[in-house]
């Protein structure tokens, strides 16, 4: 009868297991400090002081903020701007939605990367953040060598890095993920997402809060939807269990 108050992990053993050796791998390529010891960056003035992306060369100088906190020289990034009108919902033969296009783009040329941003709508600040997170985090990866950008988990990888430098409330707050890009883990007939999933995101997050030993971390206010679920679930499990690969020092 007490079996609804047992640990629960909130995704699967395969994505378990990933989230766990790829954050062992993340801390081992930019240092288990920058996951343990850095702010947890915020939708919030403090962090993204006199925001108007209306106003001429708004967007650069976000996106120049989002270069700080990523650790990259902004000088390194030309930014292009395109919109997308009229968008259409398209869905495949089993009633799943299509994405339909980009709301970002990473280019890596032989000088210096080139970030493209759809800009039809400037009203949601986060979005566009989280957006510019996982495009810098392209850059952190593959412009510097770190992968080829043909590893099955290409796209996983990117959004875990971005979360890994703090950015894990923008993403997970508005995860890109579609069920009909979805394909499967590895050598098993198990659903891999192409992008990073709420309960991912929560499990990510359970990490980021248990190494850093916050029971509850004021950051998490921030965290909504089904990731603030699944990150109360995650964080659970690991405080009850300390069944991680990536346990804290």
């Amino acid at each position: 009868m007490f079996g609804w108050f047992k640990p629960w992990c909130p995704v699967d053993p395969h994505a378990k297991e990933w989230i766990e050796r790829r954050l062992l791998w993340l801390s081992q390529q930019f240092g288990r400090d920058l996951f343990t010891r850095r702010a947890v960056i915020l939708p919030t003035e403090d962090f993204f002081p006199g925001v108007d992306l209306k106003a001429q060369g708004g967007i650069r100088r976000l996106l120049d903020q989002v270069c700080g906190y990523m650790d990259v020289d902004p000088d390194r990034i030309v930014l292009k701007l395109f919109q997308v009108e009229n968008k259409l919902w398209l869905v495949n033969q089993q009633g799943k939605f299509l994405p339909t296009g980009a709301a970002g783009l990473y280019e890596q040329g032989s000088g210096k990367a080139k970030i493209h941003l759809e800009t039809s709508d400037t009203t949601n600040v986060t979005d566009l953040i989280g957006t510019m997170a996982h495009e810098l985090s392209h850059l952190r990866l593959m412009g510097e060598h770190r992968v080829s950008g043909d590893e099955y988990d290409n796209e996983l990888l990117t959004d875990l890095n971005a979360l890994f430098h703090g950015f894990g409330i923008f993403l997970a707050n508005s995860p890109r993920h579609w069920e009909s890009q979805y394909s499967t883990w590895p050598n098993t007939t198990h659903v891999r997402p192409e992008y990073m999933t709420p309960p991912m995101y929560g499990y990510a997050l359970a990490h980021l809060a248990w190494l850093r030993g916050e029971t509850k971390p004021e950051w998490s206010l921030h965290v909504g939807g089904d990731s603030r679920t699944n990150f109360r679930y995650g964080l659970r499990y690991l405080e009850k269990t300390g069944d991680s690969l990536f346990k804290p020092s």
